[in-house]
């Protein structure tokens, strides 16, 4: 558990620094520029990993359903949109909101699938997270 725990923690400082290197990116050209250079560079950059370790194209993968490949163009927006949203309103509000939109999709999702949960628990997280948005708006 505490492996899954680092590397979570791990994924997130990653995701706050790509998010400012593509706001960064996004001032001096456009978010569209950025989101196009980063999903570029990171392709080349999986493309030889997979090459190198192999199994790039599983077997079965052209059967799949295409809703199982909506997550790239969703991907897509998704960096563009943090982008756009970094130098606008900073990197803490960005966050917090993107964060938020995860939880309130994720409950959501799991109450779509059935998923056994404790909805209070988790509309608590979402409320908390609003609450540190409009905690950091104070001056």
């Amino acid at each position: 558990m505490i492996l899954a725990i680092t590397y979570a923690l791990l994924a997130g400082l990653l995701v706050g620094l790509s998010r400012q290197l593509n706001g960064r990116l996004a001032l001096s050209t456009t978010p569209l520029v950025a989101s196009f250079w980063n999903h570029l560079i990171g392709f080349a950059i999986l493309t030889l990993l997979g090459l190198l370790v192999g199994g790039l194209v599983p077997a079965g993968a052209a059967d799949a359903p295409w809703h199982a490949y909506a997550g790239g163009p969703i991907g897509v927006v998704f960096v563009a949109a943090g982008s756009w949203l970094i130098p606008r309103i900073g990197a803490v509000n960005t966050a917090l909101l993107v964060i938020g939109g995860q939880m309130v999709s994720g409950v959501a999702l799991d109450l779509v699938r059935a998923v056994p949960t404790t909805l209070w628990a988790s509309a608590l997280g979402v409320a908390l997270i609003l609450a540190g948005m409009a905690l950091t708006q104070r001056r």
